[in-house]
């Protein structure tokens, strides 16, 4: 006999259970439209594969997912595609969101399925893809996507399998029903998600107030080392901290997981649809829905196609919408009114709650704390609810992350036991979304400071390279200046030759000062690096807390991912054509030798000219240097450099004239010679 543990508080509400049990799991049929919301789970949303007038069929996949924490949603029935655009939503805010909007053609025409014959002979990642593309999420809470969550974390060893078959909360009676109907169902998902996850233990938790299930379990399980654990019935103990605490004494420590004590917990709705996924190849389109109050003739269960209508649910019950004022998603703790009858039944949709006014009468004005403590013992998560409450009401959402608000389960059992009538869940309710929105505002902020300073980096560093290009050319403009102005008369061609080599030589080494090619590629890449590194581990993080940045950050990843293979990319073409660069590098002496050896082919020819030609092609050479250092002047002073540069020039102009002038008289007076 296992030892049964408590937690700390709790409630016992009125259960209302019976209403809803009367008669057996009922078909809800096909509606006239199916609404399939993009976002049934916690995650990314999905994103739409089909379009406007697009037939679909049954089990058809018509949204992906959007990130790793996200699953695909599929068409519940077959029929039309009539729109994609916001609808409202089963949602405590009563907002809008994208949806597809199937119209239905009544012939319920499947896609081919294909099951697996044997999944025993599969391994847990297979299994965990059939689950993934089932579009599986969990079905008793917050919906988060089944694969996820059994894949864990590679550091995690998983030791205990926990199904949740509590259902605490008043009036739902989904899960028991499947209990009663569909235990051999229930038992052959309970044996997949074992061989998936490979614990040493496997735990039913069921409280004694449904004593049919339990016995159906059991015949079930028959065989097996699945042991189905009976406990007292206490509100909230199908809370996954509180479960985990009566079946093992163990405690979730603040801010963590079941994960990083070893264990894993599943719906047991989320067992029956792995069962479908992977034996039969069904994904997950329809879900065992209670739908009970006084406003309704014929409370029971119901098997729903998502996105039906709650409208429709209502007509098969008998719905009198004159005894109801307000429809509750969800049982009486935990549930939230809906704004519009046609919001569609979604993954998460366990009850349809329409009470009377006398059934369940609206809270009476909130009186004055005072401070009785009754809430903190209540509280199955151990938190000080009227100090949460006073921070809520100054915003002090420092002090509340300080006192655990995030361990909130949101039960409303502090709210039920307070005399004042204060309704401290929904307190809490806003001052989470206050926190996670200043949390992804912080994210945004941080990540354009990350961008603005790398751009001022790339701005600095283009600054850096183009001031050293610059300083490169003056010295080169200078060097020239210089060469000119300490020229004499005719100049000798070898020692020219050589001179223009050691310039070139000099030009090359003071470009190789300034940042290479290769340089700048192999920065570019470790840069990339760098930053897809810091973008996995944000995407990493956030796939963990189940952000809703993961689809931003997914897709920053896969940017940086494709600049980084560019920059390979354009290192490797560089590093390809080096060798033939470096060849070339070379041939600057090769060249300089060519030029000395014309050099000293002019020489030898200039031996055999007769003075009269010798002081004529002196004559014509400086006439040449006269017309390029004027040309060269002339550029110099319209493009406005600097007066160092002007002054040599015009000094080499002066000089060359004067040079000019006497080598035209001795010319002159040569040929005066001969003709006398």
């Amino acid at each position: 006999m296992r030892k049964i543990y408590d937690f700390h508080g709790g409630i016992h509400p009125p259960e209302n259970k019976q209403q809803s049990l009367g008669g057996p799991i009922r078909s809800a049929g096909i509606p006239k439209q199916l609404t399939v919301p993009l976002s049934q789970h916690i995650g990314a949303a999905s994103k739409p594969l089909v379009t406007i007038g697009e037939r679909v069929l049954k089990g058809q996949v018509i949204a992906e997912a959007g990130g790793f924490v996200s699953v695909p949603q599929h068409a519940p029935s077959s029929g039309t595609v009539i729109a994609i655009e916001d609808r409202a939503i089963p949602h405590p805010s009563g907002f809008h969101a994208p949806c597809i909007v199937i119209e239905c053609d009544g012939k319920d025409e499947w896609l081919p399925l294909q099951g697996l014959a044997n999944y025993s002979e599969r391994s847990p990642e297979e299994l965990l893809d059939l689950i993934r593309e089932a579009g599986i999420a969990g079905m008793g809470g917050a919906g988060f996507p089944a694969a996820v969550k059994l894949k864990g974390k590679p550091e995690s060893q998983i030791q205990t399998l926990i199904i949740n078959g509590t259902e605490c909360e008043p009036y739902i009676t989904a899960d028991d029903a499947l209990m009663r109907e569909r235990a051999e169902d229930i038992i052959t998902g309970v044996k997949i998600l074992q061989h998936i996850v490979k614990p040493t233990e496997t735990l039913i938790g069921v409280e004694d107030n449904k004593p049919e299930g339990i016995v159906a379990l059991r015949e079930a399980a028959q065989g097996s080392d699945i042991e189905v654990v009976e406990f007292p019935t206490k509100y909230p103990s199908g809370g996954e901290k509180q479960l985990i605490e009566i079946l093992t004494g163990k405690q979730v420590p603040s801010g963590g997981l079941p994960a990083d004590i070893g264990i894993v917990c599943q719906n047991l709705g989320t067992t029956v649809a792995v069962q479908q996924a992977v034996l039969q190849g069904r994904p997950l389109i329809s879900r065992i829905t209670t739908v009970t109050g006084e406003a309704v003739d014929q409370p029971g269960n119901f098997e729903v196609l998502l996105g039906t209508p709650m409208s429709h649910l209502l007509e098969l019950a008998g719905y009198d919408s004159t005894r109801n004022k307000r429809l509750i998603m969800g049982g009486p703790m935990m549930g939230f009114t809906l704004t519009d009858l046609n919001v569609p039944v979604v993954k998460t949709t366990n009850c349809l709650l329409a009470p009377s006014e006398s059934e369940l009468p609206a809270p009476p004005p909130a009186q004055a704390c005072i401070r009785c403590g009754l809430c903190a013992e209540a509280c199955p998560a151990s938190l000080l609810p009227q100090q949460l409450f006073w921070f809520s009401q100054g915003k002090e959402y420092e002090k509340l992350e300080q006192h655990n608000l995030f361990d909130c389960i949101e039960c409303g059992a502090c709210s039920y036991v307070c005399p004042s009538n204060i309704p401290l869940v929904q307190y809490y309710r806003a001052s989470k979304a206050d926190i996670l929105q200043q949390r992804r505002d912080h994210e945004k902020s941080e990540q354009s400071r990350l961008r603005f300073e790398a751009r001022q980096e790339r701005l600095a560093r283009e600054e850096e390279e183009k001031a050293a290009k610059r300083a490169a050319r003056k010295k080169a403009a200078e060097l020239r200046a210089q060469q000119a102005a300490d020229s004499d008369s005719v100049e000798d061609p070898i020692q020219a030759a050589i001179e223009r080599a050691k310039a070139k030589k000099a030009s090359q080494q003071q470009s190789a000062a300034t940042e290479s090619e290769l340089e700048k590629l192999e920065k570019a890449v470790a840069s990339t690096r760098k930053r897809l590194e810091t973008a996995s581990s944000k995407l990493k993080q956030a796939q963990e807390e189940g952000s809703e940045l993961v689809e931003a950050l997914q897709k920053g990843v896969d940017k940086t991912q494709v600049k980084l293979e560019q920059a390979e990319k354009a290192l490797a073409e560089y590093q390809a054509k080096q060798p033939q660069a470096t060849e070339g590098s070379h041939d600057t002496g090769d060249a300089a030798q060519a030029a000395i050896a014309k050099a000293k082919a002019a020489r030898a020819a200039a031996g055999d000219m007769s003075p009269q030609e010798k002081l004529q092609k002196q004559v014509d050479n400086l006439r040449q240097r006269l017309e390029k250092t004027s040309q060269r002047l002339a550029e110099s002073r319209s493009a406005g450099e600097e007066a160092k540069i002007v002054d040599a020039l015009e000094a080499t102009e002066q000089r060359l004239q004067s040079k000019l002038a006497e080598a035209e008289q001795e010319l002159a007076k040569f040929n005066a010679m001969e003709a006398s």
